[in-house]
């Protein structure tokens, strides 16, 4: 192997000479390879970004678009069949409180008939009931009529021999109907 060695005139030397040549890319004579490399670079990336990115970009955006507008679609669609459902959902409680009234007003007429019905039987029974008491009454006071006018014909009969006289049945009975009679 060779070794080189370097002298400080040397080192010296090659500080110069890269100094003069300044930066690479700088350096006109290489403006032509440089200015080939960077549209070959450029046509690289144009057709990979035409041939293989921006068709799955494109792809991509695509089936957004259309997973969007078929989601607003449905979305659409379920409004349209939830607008329906409460319009349904409403139709059918004004129906049922329809119904429930023309219910409760059927059962209001049948208990009233029945109350009525009932009402008829009470004061029916109430009316024979009360027909009873009163022929009971009349039995009652004829009883105590007939009673008061023994007791009475006794008690006269007995005050008129207390106070010694004497009376027959007859005139006695007579007296005291005379006096009841009023």
């Amino acid at each position: 192997m060779a070794t080189t060695t370097t002298t400080p005139e040397a080192a010296t030397e090659v500080a110069h000479e890269a100094a003069k040549a300044g930066m690479p890319q700088l350096d006109f004579s290489t403006f032509p390879n440089q200015i080939f490399w960077l549209v070959v670079t450029l046509l690289v990336i144009f057709f990979v970004l035409k041939l293989i990115a921006l068709p799955r970009i494109g792809g991509t955006l695509a089936t957004r678009k259309g997973t969007i507008t078929n989601d607003l679609a449905a979305a659409e669609e379920l409004k349209q069949k939830a607008v329906a459902a409460e319009k349904a959902y409403n139709d059918a409680l004004v129906s049922a409180r329809a119904e429930a009234g023309k219910i409760v007003a059927a059962a209001k007429a049948d208990i009233q008939a029945d109350l009525n019905a009932a009402i008829a039987t009470a004061d029916t029974e109430i009316s024979a009931k009360a027909a009873e008491s009163a022929k009971h009454i009349e039995e009652i006071r004829a009883g105590a009529a007939e009673a008061v006018a023994e007791v009475a014909k006794d008690t006269a009969k007995e005050l008129v021999a207390a106070l010694g006289g004497a009376a027959d049945a007859k005139s006695i009975s007579a007296a005291v109907s005379a006096r009841l009679k009023g």
